[in-house]
């Protein structure tokens, strides 16, 4: 395949190859003065070291167990991170500037430590390698629907090469421990399902689903026999879960809107939103909970998946531009606990259950994954280079690491009529 090495193996990658005018800060290195740089390695290094992660140029790995970092081009590398932190190493890693023998592990690893990784005098440094997010990231109506576009109307055939046959791309929820991928589809019909039963979903019921992603949801709450209308903002989403719910027989039971949430009209007994709230951002999360509340019935429930972090975590995160938001999510933010109790409860809801599960997300992170580096000469005929190759793996991973070192979790919550403060 083009980039070299086995069908799993990221992609090798020059700098000189790089398309610059799609990854332009990849394409270039960036202007970084020799103090910051030298900080920069003074600080990894350490850190590296500290974690037993360094490996010599060249792979050849030290006798101390556990997963490696091989820094192909140190002075590329530290000048990055000198330059941009933490999104200097997600780029660095796209351009091929270092590699991993499991590259999870190593995430895995950085993430439990990360508190401990700067010692705590140039922890007040931490603004010169962090910068604010865009203004045209913000969730506006039309900044939501290009946030949207530039994620989830990449290809449809992208997704599929990576996900199971129900085209689910949230937590999934396993029977057991370790999970393999011909097992996927029932443990994401199984939280679909735990969704619904948690919403009341039956017979006759009027669903509102916010987030359509690909209609499994959709398609499953028809099959009991709601009247389900599912709004989303993704164009290739909308189209193809219009053909898989005409071609299960259910078009008279669903309907597919192309629909921001602040435009919701009517009223739900039932409401069900899967992680959709970490698109919304934090500015717009009052009108998100408002929009849930004022679509429920007298009576109603909404059943709320929704991945979140500590508290502190998420107020440092709201107001810095991470890797994630340059190049995944943009204008996205994973809230707290806290947020969303504030939140719910401001728009009149309570929550009236709450349950976590991250290590099922990491699982089903992992097999993602797996799935997606097996398949890279698909990715490949599909048109997407090794720059975007190398940015997926280290999404995927970076993203299960967050829930394998509990920085992140995943929760199922049931929100009911309450009262304002």
């Amino acid at each position: 395949m083009p980039g070299g090495g086995p069908a799993g193996a990221a992609p090798a990658v020059r700098l000189g190859d790089v398309d610059a005018g799609r990854w332009p800060d990849v394409a270039r290195l960036p202007s970084a003065g020799p103090a910051r740089t030298s900080i920069a390695r003074y600080l990894v290094e350490r850190a590296l070291n500290r974690l037993s992660l360094t490996a010599p140029t060249g792979g050849a790995h030290v006798n101390a167990p556990g997963p490696k970092l091989t820094i192909h081009d140190p002075d590329a590398f530290h000048r990055r991170i000198g330059r941009h932190g933490l999104i200097g190493f997600g780029e660095s890693y796209m351009a091929g500037e270092w590699d991993s023998d499991d590259l999870a592990g190593v995430l895995t690893l950085l993430a439990g430590h990360v508190d401990e990784l700067v010692p705590a005098p140039l922890r007040r440094l931490r603004g010169l390698w962090v910068s604010a997010r865009p203004a045209a990231d913000r969730n506006t109506r039309g900044g939501a629907r290009e946030n949207v576009h530039r994620h989830y109307d990449l290809s449809n055939d992208l997704f599929s090469v990576f996900l199971d046959p129900t085209l689910t791309y949230s937590s999934a929820v396993f029977s057991a421990f370790p999970s393999r991928f011909e097992s996927l589809a029932d443990a994401q019909h199984r939280k679909i399902d735990r969704l619904l039963d948690l919403a009341g979903v039956g017979g006759g019921t009027r669903l509102l689903e916010i987030g359509t992603g690909w209609g499994e949801l959709a398609l499953r709450a028809a099959a009991r026999g709601a009247r389900v209308t599912t709004v989303t903002l993704s164009a290739e989403q909308a189209a193809l879960a219009r053909e898989r719910i005409a071609a299960a027989g259910l078009a008279d039971r669903v309907d597919v809107q192309l629909r921001d949430y602040r435009d919701i009209e009517g009223r739900y007994d039932a409401v069900i939103s899967v992680e959709m709230i970490e698109a919304v951002g934090a500015e717009y999360w009052p009108a998100y909970f408002t929009a849930l509340r004022s679509a429920l019935a007298p009576g109603g429930r909404i059943a709320l998946q929704a991945i979140t972090m500590g508290h502190q975590q998420m107020l440092h995160t709201a107001s810095t531009h991470t890797f994630i938001s340059k190049y995944v999510f943009p204008g996205g933010l994973i809230p707290s606990r806290e947020a969303i109790a504030e939140h719910s409860t401001a728009a009149g809801l309570r929550t009236a259950a709450d349950h976590g599960y991250g290590e099922h997300y990491a699982e089903t992170l992992r097999l993602w994954r797996e799935r997606f580096t097996a398949n890279r000469p698909a990715v490949t005929s599909l048109g997407f280079d090794p720059a975007f190759q190398r940015l997926w793996e280290f999404y995927l991973a970076y993203s299960e690491a967050g829930f394998r070192s509990r920085y992140l979790d995943v929760r199922q919550l049931l929100l009911t009529e309450g009262n304002h403060r």
